[in-house]
């Protein structure tokens, strides 16, 4: 048996006689030295080399990194990174307000991600309703406040990481308290409006970076949820009273990330009933003026996975790693054969003929909502990202980029009519001398469709 094999297990023997043990053993595993590298190195080679340095102590780099027992805990997440990037989730900071069922497994995976410092915030307690959906919580942890709780079980999964665990509800008073001590990222877990609103607001007043929860509650299909601009979260309650106060109160239009679900709520609020069975009124039985009493049907799953995307999302981010989001484009194939019908007519309008439309209904849906993402082709540009998707096709259409070519994948662009009109009375040779960004950019994701489609 190879010396990985011996290690292997050791471990497994550790794993049955404890924690203790378990560490004994890795502080006893066999360094990996004398590795041999060829003259040209990939970069899982070059990480490898820094995390053997790091494992010596002859590279600088956090305190996390530099113990043994933590570096092998991470190590899927270094292999996926890089070390470096790595690095960059171990040292931050961040917030993490209300701690249910979303709350406590976006909280989880950012600690098991290694994230050095968590701030952990929520005024309520742990129920026996709410171990449906909780990350962590036990039967026994019924009646402990939920900050708590995640501390307690954090301290032994990863007790490297600093959480700092706080019973507190969010308001003016006590934003300072939370929000100070400039966090990388700040998590909205919570499920009331008003308190969810002025975190919100103090965030972007801070210019702190924040991702937003909205309801998960109702809902059942999880290939529905997304993250995208508050502004084009769409069929959710939550979202849309979330987005009236910000505007109204604040003057926020958007620029604030959330998850949500695309799913229609399966389910309402159910009535409430006080301790005679009868129905009574809600507002008699709270605790916190402002927060409902009433109870909404929750499939346990759902809240979880808001959570894990949540914590994804800001992972990624604190490492640097680019990920582009699907598009949220609210188009069903009706619109998209709008479309097509429409660039048909149009053809034989301009040309006479429909003959070289080399697209069907499909590749039209790759073009609106892959390529142009259910915007007009002007509305590309990085200062327009996260405007809102255009939730009707009564204004668009797509029109060849170059006249002179069939209308095919690598040669269709979404305008607006009026847009539409102003391109096909111009060259290309004019729009490339006095619009050189917007000619660039769309003949990049022109490119992006030749690649795509191996044209």
């Amino acid at each position: 048996m190879g010396e990985r094999g011996k290690y292997l297990v050791l471990l497994g023997a550790g794993a049955l006689l404890g924690s203790a043990a378990t560490v004994a053993i890795l502080k006893l595993r066999p360094r990996r030295v004398g590795r041999q590298y060829t003259d040209v190195e990939t970069d899982e080679m070059k990480d490898h080399k820094l995390l053997e340095n790091v494992n010596h102590g002859m590279a600088d780099g956090p305190d996390l990194l530099m113990d043994e027992i933590v570096s092998e805990q991470l190590t899927r997440n270094i292999q996926f990174f890089g070390l470096e990037h790595q690095r960059k989730v171990v040292s931050s900071y961040v917030v993490v307000i209300g701690l249910g069922g979303v709350g406590s497994h976006a909280a989880s995976m950012l600690l098991r991600s290694g994230v050095g410092k968590l701030l952990l915030v929520d005024f309520d307690q742990v129920s026996v309703s709410s171990l449906n959906r909780h990350a962590v919580a036990t039967r026994e942890d019924v009646g402990t406040p939920k900050a708590l709780c995640l501390k307690k079980h954090f301290s032994r999964i990863f007790p490297e990481c600093h959480v700092d665990a706080k019973v507190l509800l969010y308001d003016s008073s006590s934003e300072e308290e939370i929000l100070s001590g400039n966090p990388d990222f700040v998590l909205d877990c919570i499920d009331n409006i008003d308190t969810k609103v002025a975190l919100l607001a103090a965030c972007v007043r801070r210019g702190l970076k924040v991702l937003s929860a909205t309801g998960a509650g109702a809902k059942a299909d999880p290939t529905r949820i997304r993250i995208a601009d508050l502004r084009e979260s769409t069929n959710d309650p939550l979202s849309r009273a979330v987005r009236h106060r910000l505007r109204k109160n604040y003057g926020i239009e958007g620029g604030i990330p959330v998850v949500f679900s695309l799913e229609k709520p399966k389910a309402k609020l159910l009535p409430f009933k006080g301790p005679s069975g009868e129905e009574e009124n809600p507002s008699d039985y709270q605790i916190v003026p402002g927060f409902r009493v009433r109870i909404i049907p929750v499939l346990g799953t759902i809240p979880a996975i808001f959570g894990q995307v949540m914590a994804s999302y800001v992972v990624t981010q604190l490492a640097g790693l680019e990920v582009n989001m699907e598009p949220v484009v609210n188009f069903d194939m009706d619109h998209y054969r709008v479309l097509h019908q429409r660039l048909i007519e149009h053809e034989e309008l301009q040309y006479g003929s429909a003959v070289q439309v080399q697209v069907d209904v499909e590749e039209v849906m790759y073009i609106a909502k892959e390529l142009w993402q259910g915007r007009s082709a002007r509305d590309q540009s990085p200062k327009d990202v996260g405007r809102g998707v255009w939730r009707s096709v009564n204004e668009l259409m797509l029109v060849r980029w170059d006249w002179t070519k069939p209308a095919s994948i690598s040669n269709l662009i979404l305008l607006k009519f009026r847009e539409a009109d102003e391109h096909e009375s111009r060259s290309l040779g004019d729009i490339k001398e006095k619009e050189p960004e917007f000619f660039a950019r769309v003949t990049s994701v022109l490119k992006r469709a030749e690649l795509d489609f191996g044209l």
